[in-house]
Parts: C-alpha cells; structure tokens; sequence
C-alpha cells in the first residue's frame, strides 16, 4: 500500500506539473491546446541533447527547455492563434487550428529527432526507503523540482503584478482590458508560461522514462483527461486532476491484470462527466 501511494504522488506530482499549463492556456484564451503533449516532448529532446548529448549540466538542460518552450509559446500564440482569434466567429476554427499546430509539432519533431526513443543516465542514483517502499532519488529529484516549479507557479500568479494581470484576464477579459491589461502581450505571456511548463515537464522526465516523437498525443489525452476532472480553466483543479489521474493509475497498475486500467479510468470519466461536466471546481457550463 505504501509503494502504491508512492507511486501515486510521483505521477500526480508530474502530471500536476503537465496540466496546469494546458488548463492556463485554457483559462485566458479560451482554447484548447491540442499541441501541449508534443510540447512536452520537444522540451524533453532539447534536455535530452544539452545534457545527454552534449553533456552540460540537467540544469543547464532545463533552462534551455524553458527558453526553447517559452519561444515556441509565443510562436503559437502569435502567428498561430492570435489572428484567428479575432477574426473567427466560429469556436471549430480554433479548434481546427489547434489540431493542425499540433501535427505540425509532431512533424517537426519527428524530422529532426527522428523516431528512436532516447534516453539519458539517470541525474543522481541511490534509492530512498519509507517503510516497505521505494523511490529512487531520480524520482524524487523529480517531485522536489515538480513541486518548487507548481509552487513558484502559484507564488507568481497569487503575488506577482503579472500574476494578478493574468488572473483578471482568465476571469473577464473584456473587463481586464478596460482596466489596462493589454491582452494581446499577457495572452502571449500566459502561453508561453503555459508551454514552458510542458516543456519543463518532459525535461525532468527524460531521465526517467526517455522521450521519443510519438508520445505527444498520448501525454495530451492524460492532460486533457486531468483537466475535465478538476474544470476547464482551474488551476486548482488541475492540481487535484494530476493527483486524482496519479493515484488512479498506481492503484489500477497494481490491482488490474494487463493493461485495463486506462479502459476502467476512460469509464469512470465518462460517468463522472455525466454527472458533473463541469469538473471537481469548474463553473457549471452555460
């Protein structure tokens, strides 16, 4: 049970990081960003080449995870949707936009990395006992910095002018802009946050599990499946729905045989959302 719960908190932890990018995304543009998973992966190529590769230190690699991600953030916001944002009277366009950056990613990727999964050695060695379960110090090196990077999340937006600019613009945006928020350069902020936390997600977990070209769709699924349990556009919810898919995931790998704990967790969203589409903290729809 203890290992479970271990194991728990160290993927909540990590996805957690994922969806708060995707659901700020969310909350200030009102779009969801189809190419999150394949931002993750481009951020763990770049950590995988500057530390694996070139061998400068992981977190030399992280920050040129941010800094690429932050570029690519602002990329997509400026060229990609800002325009069809203001020209669009159709909420399909933005999603037909975002699911071609998103195979756009994913092509680029796959031309300049290739398919091969790559990896790295792990950061630090040695294993962590509590009670009957283990973590390896490279997972718990990723707890720590997924928490410091959620906390400093949180700090920036609570404390910080541009925090509270973005908070103002996720809850009104026309009001936010009579007020003298200019939309246009913190919707380009937000996204840039926004994907360098995918960035940064992938980054860690590249001497984990590796990182190849076709993991993006999959990490956006799990992204999105955190984001309808906690609400569209919540940060907090989308703490509570990486934690909520983590433990999920822990439990229904130890108890299900093969691999139907994905089919058991598809099924259970499905009857969660008929009962609340809103999510755990999201505002009921209409």
């Amino acid at each position: 049970m203890e290992q479970v719960i271990i194991n728990g908190i160290y993927s909540g932890m990590q996805y957690a990081l994922i969806a708060l990018g995707l659901t700020l995304i969310f909350a200030l543009m009102g779009v969801l960003n189809f190419a999150h998973g394949q931002m993750y992966v481009l951020g763990g190529f770049v950590t995988y080449y500057v530390y694996g590769v070139m061998g400068l230190p992981f977190v030399v690699g992280l920050a040129a995870t941010a800094a690429t991600l932050a570029l690519v953030g602002v990329f997509f916001e400026f060229v990609i949707f800002r325009r069809v944002l203001k020209l669009s009277v159709r909420e399909e366009s933005t999603m037909l936009v975002a699911a071609g950056g998103a195979l756009f990613l994913e092509s680029l990727v796959l031309i300049i990395f290739g398919e091969k999964h790559r990896g790295v050695p792990s950061v630090i060695s040695g294993v962590w006992k509590v009670g009957d379960a283990y973590m390896p110090y490279g997972r718990l090196l990723v707890v720590a910095m997924s928490a410091l990077l959620i906390g400093g999340f949180i700090l920036f937006m609570q404390y910080t002018r541009q925090g509270r600019a973005l908070r103002a613009l996720a809850q009104d945006r026309e009001a936010a802009q009579i007020q003298g928020v200019n939309v246009d350069n913190y919707s380009m902020l937000g996204f840039a946050i926004g994907a360098t936390l995918a960035g940064l997600a992938g980054g860690l977990l590249v001497s984990i599990s590796g990182v190849n070209s076709g993991l993006g769709t999959w990490i956006s699924i799990k992204a999105f499946i955190m984001v309808m349990i906690g609400g569209a556009g919540v940060v907090p919810g989308a703490i509570i729905g990486g934690f909520i898919l983590g433990m999920l995931e822990s439990v229904g790998y130890t108890v299900l045989p093969g691999g139907e704990t994905y089919l058991v967790i598809f099924v259970a969203l499905i009857a969660f959302l008929a009962i609340r589409p809103q999510g755990l903290m999201g505002k009921p729809w209409g």
